[in-house]
């Protein structure tokens, strides 16, 4: 069984490792980023198999000694290991605060619905990834996570 939510609030149903899962492209997707296979085998960050890329997640780690499902539930949050993540280089990471604040308010059945619809193609229902700019099935444009981020610094000045 797959997991899609994480500790962090990212939505493993647009990352492209679970997608490939997903799929069944792990062996050629390797071949392709010339890496080993068993590095690209993932069924959720709440899962026992997990990515090279989230295996190790000190956040996991500590979510996981601390028995916690989602890091709004530590009375540290939102400490500096998830400050640090949501800053780093990488798009998808900067919208995880405010993932964790939906789930939070609205609760995980219903993020999990909400994300699934948006990160479906609105024309075809195609499944994408984060950094997807158009759909894989039907070409059309579908908006990535950098187009999330760019509506969260909008956001976040226009409140100030």
């Amino acid at each position: 069984m797959k997991r899609l939510d994480t500790y962090c609030g990212l939505y493993c149903g647009s990352c492209e490792i679970f997608l490939v899962n997903q799929r069944d492209l792990v062996e050629e997707t390797a071949k392709k980023w010339k890496t080993n296979s068993e590095d690209l085998y993932c069924n959720g960050c709440k899962k026992d198999t997990n990515s090279v890329f989230c295996k190790d997640c000190q956040i996991k780690l500590c979510s996981e000694s601390k028995e916690l499902d989602y890091c709004f539930q530590c009375e540290d949050f939102p400490c500096a290991d998830l400050i640090k993540f949501k800053n780093d280089e990488n798009p998808h990471h900067s919208i995880v605060l405010h993932n964790l604040n939906n789930i939070k308010k609205i609760g995980t059945k219903k993020w999990l619905k909400e994300q699934e619809k948006r990160w479906s193609c609105p024309e075809c229902g195609e499944k994408y990834s984060w950094y997807d700019e158009k759909c894989s099935n039907c070409n059309r444009y579908v908006k990535s996570c950098i187009d999330d981020e760019k509506e969260i610094k909008l956001k976040y000045l226009w409140s100030e």
